[in-house]
């Protein structure tokens, strides 16, 4: 067997500092703030590396995707319906920044009992031993009643929620997402995995009008993405299967669909955690043929709030409630 010996380093070769290239230079250091700064001056003082130049970069292709009137689209789960982000989504549909909200099929559930009872989200363990998770009545009867109206009338899911919502003049309308795009004019979309969803277990279901309204939601959602090229942003946000899978094969529809390229745009998914999913069908393969994708990992009610109230705070004075 052979036998080894310590190396010896008198032959190693070495060079001048100068020539070798650094990636942290002291202008990239973090700059101290003043007590209380501005969100703007907090965004400037972090380190230029990593995730702090990610979050620039998000920001900046919203706001440039404003100036630029390229669609900026959210697609997400239940989650941040849950974590009581409503408000924020509703704030930047009526400034205008969105041109889409695609939600999966749980989040226009919880934006559906905020609007009408003010309140949304059960304990699914306690509920589920006894079989009643998801099995209110005024729920399932309302929202699938309101989907099947939709089939008859040849529109999508959300827009079947949100007229549902306002026609009946709901309670607590001004918290609705669903609400909010009927109001004023900005596509709501709802994408449902059948059997996803509690509303689903109800006798008052019909599959072949769930079906229809999250096609024709699929299909304007493919509408928008035919606009990306060239300054459109998607953001994922809580969603680790359906939307990133609905967004995948809407793309691809609408570059089928195209005659002009579709690229150039820019992606960003945000969740608590990273995943497969998301960071190949959101990131890595719409942006393939150029773009730019980021992924700033966190919590929905944290995370959002920082990213979309830098950009009100770079598009104006960051005061909600008018429609630009």
């Amino acid at each position: 067997m052979k036998q080894y010996r310590p190396v010896n380093l008198s032959d190693a070769s070495t060079f001048p500092i100068e020539q070798r290239p650094t990636k942290v230079n002291k202008k990239d250091l973090v700059q101290l703030c003043e007590p209380q700064p501005t969100l703007a001056t907090f965004l400037d003082s972090l380190p230029h590396v990593l995730k702090a130049n990610e979050l620039r970069g998000a920001v900046d292709a919203i706001v440039e995707a404003k100036h630029r009137e390229k669609p900026v689209v959210i697609g997400m789960g239940g989650h941040v319906i849950k974590c009581g982000l409503a408000p924020l989504l509703i704030c930047l549909m009526e400034r205008g920044i969105i041109a889409g909200i695609a939600m999966n099929g749980g989040a226009s559930i919880h934006d559906f009992e905020l609007a009408t009872i003010g309140r949304t989200s059960e304990d699914v363990e306690s509920s589920l031993e006894e079989g009643r998770f998801g099995m209110v009545r005024e729920t399932g009867v309302a929202m699938n009643q309101a989907i099947k109206s939709g089939a008859e009338n040849q529109i999508g899911m959300g827009e079947a929620l949100g007229r549902t919502l306002i026609e009946s003049n709901a309670p607590h309308l001004h918290h609705s997402v669903l609400a909010a795009g009927v109001r004023l004019g900005v596509p709501v979309m709802v994408h449902v995995a059948v059997g996803g969803d509690t509303i689903h277990s109800h006798p008052d279901a019909d599959g072949a009008a769930i079906g229809a309204t999250s096609l024709t939601d699929f299909r304007l959602l493919s509408a928008i993405l035919g606009d990306f090229n060239d300054g459109g942003v998607y953001l994922n946000i809580g969603s680790a299967v359906v939307m990133p899978e609905v967004f995948l094969k809407a793309l691809n529809l609408a570059r089928n669909l195209a005659d002009h390229p579709i690229a150039n745009f820019t992606t960003i998914n945000m969740d608590m955690q990273e995943h497969y999913r998301t960071n190949v069908n959101v990131l890595r393969r719409p942006t393939s043929l150029g773009g730019n994708a980021y992924s700033l990992t966190g919590h929905h009610e944290i995370m959002a709030p920082l990213v979309f109230n830098l950009v009100l705070g770079r598009l104006s004075d960051g005061v909600c409630g008018v429609v630009e």
